[in-house]
């Protein structure tokens, strides 16, 4: 069978997306009056790239450090059940001992926002591990399509999509450079 061609369009580049993250970063600290209690939790494996440049914006601007750390939600997942807790797959990655959620402002980060089931999986492995004071959410690309009532505070763009197109995120941090592309069948 023959793989349909496919065709890119770049929707950021490397500026563009810093900019975004300026956005976003500056965002944060207004809605939030600051960075006290700010934890950023990056959705594996380009969230936690992405909340780390938000947290070295935040430290740019004010001055301090604000926590990062990544969380793996595969065994969260409706459509990939597990037996691990949250806190077992932080252990597993060595970051549970700086992981305290509770009463703090989480700020969930991941490169693409789609139907909402991963965000999902993401509040619950959160939760398990405590209470935080609220969860908030920011997201690189908003690409719509929701099949949950969750949306983003914080967008750095929102990009409508059909179906059968795609939003790839790379970062040099992973790919070696930094674009948004949607990708289109053809």
């Amino acid at each position: 069978m023959m793989k349909e061609p496919q065709r890119s369009v770049s929707l950021l580049d490397a500026e563009a997306m810093r900019r975004a993250l300026t956005r976003i970063a500056h965002e944060i600290l207004e809605r939030n009056g600051g960075m006290e209690g700010l934890l950023l939790v990056g959705v594996r494996t380009r969230g936690r790239p992405i909340a780390q440049r938000i947290a070295d914006l935040i430290k740019q601007f004010e001055g301090a450090e604000v926590s990062v750390t990544e969380l793996d939600v595969t065994q969260y997942r409706d459509d990939r059940r597990g037996t691990a807790s949250a806190q077992e797959q932080m252990q597993g990655e060595g970051q549970a001992a700086q992981l305290e959620v509770e009463g703090r402002k989480i700020i969930l980060v991941d490169d693409v926002f789609y139907t909402g089931r991963t965000v999902r999986a993401a509040i619950d492995a959160i939760i398990d591990m405590g209470r935080p004071a609220n969860i908030q959410l920011a997201v690189l690309v908003d690409r719509g399509h929701r099949e949950l009532p969750i949306r983003a505070d914080y967008v750095g763009k929102n990009v409508p999509t059909s179906l059968d197109e795609r939003i790839k995120v790379r970062l040099v941090e992973t790919d070696g450079v930094d674009e948004v592309i949607l990708v289109k069948r053809t």
